[in-house]
């Protein structure tokens, strides 16, 4: 059970906002526990909670200079922003079970089902050399991460856990891996880098 707000939680925001920690610990302090229990509730899953109520302080960090007390109160602005979040998570894990059912299913169909299309072929066949490229400028430790987020649906914690590295490293790794791709694939799909 959440803390009632107290009068203070918005001299709280604005002393984050200048970079306190000691502020942004006590608004932790008094928050972390409901907004874990509000994430859980709707992920349905500890670690992925956790990492919703780490993502939510940290853009509390980047973002308190823009909180206006005027729109709501501080424990609103921290659940709001910790609901966009763990939905946007069930979301994005609905999204890849329905393009993993859909691959499943288009593995299924049996070669001989398929339609021949020289040119289809030929671009596939240029994509993954460019994708095969492109997993060459990545250092060894942002392909690990890379390959286990992604080809085995670990989660960033179960990433960290599994290699023994720091949270804060692998979502860095993950970073700045995903951008090397797109830098290095950028030419070759005809899209511009960000």
């Amino acid at each position: 059970m959440s803390a009632l707000p107290s009068p203070d939680e918005p001299a709280l925001v604005r002393r984050v906002a200048a970079r306190d920690e000691a502020a942004l610990a006590a608004l932790y302090d008094r928050y972390a526990r409901p907004m874990f229990a509000l994430a859980l509730k709707i992920t349905g899953v500890p670690e992925e909670a956790e990492e919703i109520v780490t993502d939510v302080f940290c853009q509390a960090w980047r973002t308190a200079d823009r909180y206006d007390a005027t729109r709501g109160r501080v424990d609103g602005w921290l659940f709001m922003m910790t609901r966009s979040r763990a939905l946007d998570r069930v979301r994005a894990a609905q999204r890849e079970l329905r393009r993993i059912e859909a691959q499943e299913a288009e593995v299924a169909v049996t070669p001989q089902d398929r339609v021949s299309d020289p040119e289809a072929d030929a671009e596939l066949a240029e994509r993954r050399r460019a994708v095969q490229s492109a997993l060459g400028v990545l250092t060894e430790a942002q392909r690990q991460a890379l390959e286990l987020a992604f080809f085995e649906g670990l989660s960033h914690s179960e990433v960290a856990e599994r290699t023994g590295e720091p949270l804060g490293t692998i979502k860095t790794r993950i970073r700045s891996g995903l951008g090397r791709l797109r830098e290095a694939l950028a030419p070759a799909w005809g899209v511009l880098a960000p």
